[in-house]
């Protein structure tokens, strides 16, 4: 599993060649996405060749029309890990220039589809649009694929509620501060990254210091305070997160700054990925420094509930990866297999590998655990990108 990042006019590598090959951006990789992938992994073995993604950095839209361009959901890396989560096996990402933008719709087909990916089949959204100016629609890659004998799937979106999924709903979640919406159309938290720098440092005088993340490369949600958690060296730390201005203080710049709970040590130039799990409240000024002090306990208190690992009143710590992998096996993985009588136990976290064992009526069978692995290792994966494999032990 790779991410291939190549001048549009590369040839990709062999490995990248005749396969099934699904196009888009992508941005969020959602459950749409998610189910779009699926049925390019089915095309893919028909074919015989790899499921292929094929995408673009930066975003069409930062060069046709910067003024209406808005941040993306995920960064680059991020995108590809959860393509793979998905079941892609390789991704190839194009870099966007003026000269790609050009190519005609059959020119784009011929060019890459054909030539360079020798693509056997393709699966697309029924608002598949490619070329100049989206002058291709699926109609119109229906004809040229008929006329070059390349099969095309077409998948349907995906409704959750009776509403389609897709990245403008979830943009538009994340605009309005409902994390938890996001989370819903997403599958999963939604994650920020950044880097620390340095800050006023006033929250550290006031008992709760702060990390400043700064070249945040995705969308900011909207103002407000939220529980987190917070991502650093594999495990994961509970977290305050306050986003926009400090109208206590009379500053106007917005910011993005996180209180991981607990937590000592010296952050300073890392890099951090942040998971909003619940909007507690809107950023407002307070008449002393003394009352802000006394939200912000009431803050992370909040947010040790909604996102920490302990409970109230006690020490919140890091939660390691392997007690990550258990709670999300046990509590959404295990129920959305519907697997009645059977239970997963993480044994060890290494390397992007898991390490499980079975237990019920399922765990005499190999053929039984194979299937099981199969099933559990793809639902995980899309919940947590970095567990690649899942090995059962006896």
């Amino acid at each position: 599993m790779t991410m291939h990042l190549l001048p549009w006019d590369a040839v990709p590598p062999a490995i990248c060649r005749g396969g099934a090959v699904a196009t888009g951006n992508f941005d969020g990789v959602h459950p749409g996405h998610a189910s779009l992938v699926s049925e390019l992994c089915v095309n893919a073995k028909k074919v015989g060749g790899p499921a292929v993604v094929l995408t673009f950095d930066p975003h069409p839209l930062q060069l046709l029309r910067p003024e209406t361009f808005q941040p993306v959901l995920t960064a680059l890396a991020d995108r590809a890990a959860l393509l793979h989560a998905c079941g892609a096996d390789e991704v190839v990402v194009l870099r966007t220039c003026p000269d790609l933008l050009q190519l005609s719709a059959t020119a784009f087909f011929d060019a890459i589809v054909r030539e360079r990916l020798d693509a056997r089949a393709l699966v697309e959204g029924q608002n598949f649009g490619f070329g100049r100016n989206r002058e291709g629609t699926i109609e119109t890659l229906g004809q040229l694929c008929r006329d070059t004998n390349i099969g095309l799937q077409v998948v349907p979106p995906l409704l959750i509620d009776g509403v389609v999924v897709s990245s403008s709903r979830v943009r538009s979640a994340l605009v309005r501060g409902d994390v938890r919406e996001a989370a819903k159309l997403l599958g999963r938290p939604y994650r920020l990254r950044g880097h620390v720098g340095v800050g006023q440092r006033r929250g550290q005088s006031l008992g709760f210091a702060t990390a400043n993340l700064e070249r945040v490369e995705s969308l900011v949600p909207g103002d407000g305070v939220y529980a987190t958690r917070v991502e650093w060296k594999g495990n994961m730390w509970p977290g305050a997160a306050n986003i926009g201005p400090n109208p206590t203080f009379g500053e106007q710049a917005r910011k993005v700054e996180v209180h991981l709970i607990d937590f000592q040590g010296d952050l300073y130039s890392q890099s951090l990925a942040m998971d909003f799990i619940e909007r507690l409240r809107n950023t407002r000024p307070f008449a002393s420094a003394q009352q802000l002090v006394e939200q912000l306990r009431a803050d992370v208190a909040d947010a040790r509930r909604f996102a920490g690992s302990s409970v109230e009143g006690q020490t919140a710590v890091c939660i390691p990866l392997k007690e990550r992998v258990q709670e999300v096996l046990t509590k959404e993985v295990v129920p959305a297999l519907g697997l009645d009588g059977a239970s997963v136990e993480v044994l060890d976290v290494t390397d992007g590998v898991a390490r499980v064992r079975f237990h019920g009526d399922c765990s005499g069978c190999p053929s039984t655990v194979m299937a099981l692995i199969m099933g559990i290792e793809l639902e995980l994966r899309k919940r947590l990108p970095e567990v690649e494999y899942l090995e059962a032990s006896p």
